[in-house]
């Protein structure tokens, strides 16, 4: 039987290699699986060009998924720093990676990565049309040229693309209506804004949207509907301009899904703690039910060089109240493009935000990681912590720079170790 996407399939009742890749590795039926993903509820970004791709899905009753950003620029062009940054990524098990590049021959390094990665990609195509048109002005950029890179990026084998389709002419005048303190902070946003604003028009991606729907048919691509107004303060959270913005994007959510293209949705951004789980329950409300992709949510903006820790704490949060997929950030952000162990730190604090949420959601198997950790201290089992340890090598390291002089404790108790000495009184063990 033959399917156009990943969710045509679905529909049919067709379990693809990718969805397999999934039962393989998540504690989901297949009749559950092929109903979530028909229903849009889950998505396994699938790009029929990437060969190598193991199937990863996002959504609901699946385990939360990290992504990371990497990619050069103008300032900071070094491809072979990229593709450590790629395969150290794969080494550190996040699940996504996005090519942010803004400079050079973007082309050949996404070709690349799609060779090299076996996790899912994701790429902004605005970002590379500026960047391939660089001697124009952004407003004598034409439909032709935004939907050609589009298609590019697609054909290159590229799983998810996010477009910032649900910026419209209203939210625009919505902005203007409702002042930010920190205006409009998506990079792709702020570009369609400039093109829709200088041209009179409206955003191309949602007034050819069908155009776009006949590209991740063709090539089996996800689209990530881009938040262009997600907040980049804690005082412009949940406001009208975003909010005025969800609605849209739950619109073309279901305009994309009567075409069988599978959707994920992205949110904010800066957000107040207590404000997170309202903006978990409207997203998933307005956009009934597709996966969430949320950047941290960061819940405070005074942290810059700790910003994987704002990250962390909202995404614990946002994940265990419906998001589905984290997008980390790094110590570098808002302040430079991140270097190797910038992204090292990011990746760590994402998956630790992610593994806190499951186990709070009881996603079967999450707590046997943490059993299994809480039987080898019992043990006073050192060799088996390290290794159960979400980076084995931070923690060889912190366990090997201060050697303890009795081996089975460590040097902060040492002999007065309490699992040494409860295991001696209510075990017997010496």
């Amino acid at each position: 039987m033959n399917y156009t996407t990943q969710m045509d399939a679905a529909s049919k009742g067709i379990v693809t290699p990718q969805m397999q890749d999934v039962l393989d590795r998540e504690s989901i039926t297949k009749e559950k699986l092929l109903q979530l993903m028909s229903e849009g509820k889950i998505a396994i970004p699938a790009n029929k060009n990437h060969k190598n791709l193991r199937g990863i899905g996002i959504g609901t009753g699946l385990t939360t998924k990290v992504n990371v950003n990497l990619g050069v620029s103008e300032d900071c062009y070094n491809l072979d720093m990229e593709m450590k940054k790629v395969n150290a990524a794969i080494e550190m098990k996040t699940d996504a990676i996005m090519d942010l590049s803004t400079f050079g021959n973007t082309q050949a390094f996404r070709k690349k990565l799609v060779e090299t990665s076996p996790v899912m990609l994701g790429t902004v195509p605005i970002y590379d049309t500026v960047t391939q048109f660089k001697d124009k002005p952004i407003k004598d950029i034409t439909v032709d040229e935004w939907f050609e890179i589009a298609e590019k990026h697609a054909n290159d084998g590229i799983d998810f693309l996010t477009i910032h389709a649900g910026l419209t002419r209203v939210v625009v005048e919505r902005i203007k209506k409702n002042m930010r303190l920190t205006h409009v902070v998506s990079r792709g946003g702020s570009i369609l804004m400039e093109w829709m604003e200088e041209n009179n028009a409206e955003n191309p991606f949602y007034e050819y949207f069908d155009r776009l729907l006949d590209i991740c048919v063709k090539y089996d691509v996800t689209i990530s509907i881009g938040d262009g107004l997600r907040p980049g303060s804690l005082k412009d959270s949940t406001d009208a301009p975003q909010i005025q913005e969800l609605i849209f994007l739950g619109e073309l959510t279901k305009q994309a899904w009567a075409r069988k293209v599978q959707v994920m949705i992205e949110g904010p951004g800066h957000v107040p703690l207590n404000e997170i789980v309202t903006n978990m329950q409207i997203q998933k409300k307005l956009c009934h039910g597709a996966p969430f992709y949320v950047l941290g949510p960061l819940v405070t903006d005074i942290a810059p060089g700790y910003d994987h820790i704002t990250s962390a704490i909202g995404g614990a949060i946002a994940a265990s109240n419906g998001a589905d997929f984290l997008c980390y950030v790094t110590p570098a952000e808002h302040l430079r493009l991140p270097d190797l162990d910038d992204m090292k730190e990011g990746i760590i604090a994402s998956r630790i935000a992610a593994h806190a949420a499951d186990i709070a959601l009881g996603i079967p198997g999450a707590m046997d990681w943490d059993n299994a950790m809480s039987k080898a201290r019992h043990d006073m089992d050192w060799k088996a912590q390290i290794e159960l340890a979400i980076d084995p090598v931070k923690a060889k390291e912190y366990r090997e720079s201060a050697a303890p002089l009795d081996e089975d404790v460590c040097s902060m108790c040492g002999d007065f170790c309490a699992i040494k000495r409860s295991n001696k009184v209510l075990e017997g063990k010496e």
